[in-house]
């Protein structure tokens, strides 16, 4: 079943050349239409899918989808709104960019669909470099997993320049103890979006990222 249409991309299009309220203002029927209604359509089938598989996945579209509205007050940039549409899936949705769950950012240029740790605070990065050392033949495994490196290649990710002292021998074996992010991201054509198989399309990539997913998950609350 498609969720989004032509006008989905359109939009997006013609917003980057027309990022102002007035422009927005005069197009809101047009976006809650073409733009805000599918798209929480979509992310509520992909819940539903995903708990399937994982039933303790409570939580609703409104809870994962981020506002078009962009936050312009520390930014040189005052454009007032993003430039796609966008949404955590996972266990406390967009709330917390640190859960590992699916992320996905869509408009006229790509289809993108993450997944991983994003931003996690300093004590969570301690405890996920201290399990990266423990289980360290399990982590290689992980991110040497053909179905993993078919989907998404490799964790991404900003990296210290320093590191304390108790993982320097370690990270001779495993730079990504460098990493301060460890996300993992796959950008496909815009146009995927309108298939009919766009949800089974995510839940492929959903599948592909659960064992590390899970390892990170596990990680944390250690």
């Amino acid at each position: 079943m498609a969720y989004c249409t032509p006008d989905f991309l359109q939009f997006f299009a013609e917003l980057r050349d027309n990022n102002e309220r007035e422009w927005f203002h005069a197009q809101k029927k047009r976006y809650e239409k073409s733009v805000k209604k599918p798209f929480e359509s979509l992310i509520a089938a992909i819940i539903e899918r995903i708990q399937i598989e994982d039933p303790s996945l409570i939580i609703t579209p409104k809870e994962c989808i981020f506002r078009i509205y962009r936050d312009t007050r520390f930014s040189k940039d005052k454009t007032p709104y993003k430039l796609h549409a966008s949404a955590a899936i996972n266990h406390k949705g967009r709330k917390d960019h640190s859960q590992p769950g699916i992320y996905l950012q869509a408009n006229d240029e790509t289809f993108g669909i993450y997944s991983g740790v994003y931003r996690p605070d300093t004590k969570t990065l301690k405890r996920i470099r201290e399990s990266m050392v423990m289980h360290a033949d399990e982590f290689a495994t992980l991110i040497a997993d053909d179905t993993f490196r078919s989907r998404f290649g490799e964790i991404l990710g900003e990296k210290n320049k320093r590191l304390a002292k108790e993982f320097h021998e370690a990270a001779e074996q495993q730079p990504l103890l460098f990493n301060k992010q460890f996300y993992y991201c796959k950008a496909l054509d815009a146009e995927s979006l309108l298939s009919d198989d766009v949800v089974d399309t995510v839940m492929d990539y959903y599948q592909a990222s659960r064992p590390l997913s899970a390892f990170f998950t596990e990680a944390m609350q250690e």
